[in-house]
């Protein structure tokens, strides 16, 4: 997939273990600094170089770190793919804002509580980078979590099919006429994993509901739990 925003232009990395095309000369430590701070290894093609500003480090901080030595474990195992893409071209210096639950950081022990569980669900899978206020290319993640409006061109992202015509984010607080306030439990975790809204109506990309429909049901839950604790916003 490629990315064209004005700041970048981008191709999804080879994270294969490939060694000539992929990640297999990436050390585990190297592969989990990509995640969490965004960052290339001090070796091979780009060394040093930020990944682009499309990869969401800012919210993957948050992860766990036995969560991150699952994803590399997973990572070493998939079948290697010798596939080059094209580097990177930067038109601006990569920033990432801080997500601030990611900042202040997640722990096992508070998972009991679903809302807490959700929150950290909704940040690896950072749902906010969309559904958070958006105004001038800046993300509101104090007063705006949830409220939408994060607009995407057809220009923006070159993937989603010819007859993409953009979206923009809606808003997912607990507001029951600008939110989903007014939406049962099933109806929030069908839009989530299935990406039908309360309507009946196919939800448009970027939504990556084909990505977490594989989500457990308990996860799900936790998931609805914590947009239902969102503060209503309009």
């Amino acid at each position: 997939m490629k990315f064209t925003p004005p700041i970048f232009v981008a191709v999804a990395s080879n994270i294969t273990p490939d060694r000539e095309t992929g990640i297999g000369t990436w050390s585990d430590d190297e592969i989990k600094r990509a995640l969490i701070e965004g960052m290339r290894p001090d070796h091979g093609p780009l060394a040093g170089a930020p990944l682009a500003a499309i990869m969401p480090a800012n919210f993957y901080k948050g992860i766990l770190p036995a969560d991150l030595d699952a994803i590399v474990v997973y990572l070493r195992s998939v079948k290697p793919v010798r596939n080059q893409v094209a580097d990177p071209e930067y038109k601006a210096p990569v920033k990432r804002q801080p997500y601030p639950d990611a900042e202040r950081g997640f722990a096992d022990a508070s998972f009991s509580d679903p809302v807490a569980h959700g929150k950290y669900l909704a940040a690896i899978g950072h749902c906010m980078e969309c559904h958070a206020a958006w105004s001038r290319g800046v993300s509101d993640f104090t007063n705006g979590l949830g409220r939408g409006g994060r607009p995407f061109a057809p220009t923006d992202v070159l993937g989603f099919g010819p007859n993409w015509q953009g979206a923009i984010a809606p808003n997912i607080t607990s507001d029951p006429t600008a939110g989903i306030g007014a939406w049962t439990d099933d109806e929030v975790a069908h839009a989530i994993t299935k990406g039908i809204g309360r309507d009946g109506h196919q939800l448009k990309p970027p939504m990556a509901y084909s990505f977490y429909a594989g989500l457990a049901d308990g996860d799900v839950r936790d998931i609805v739990a914590y947009l239902r604790a969102l503060p209503p916003l309009q």
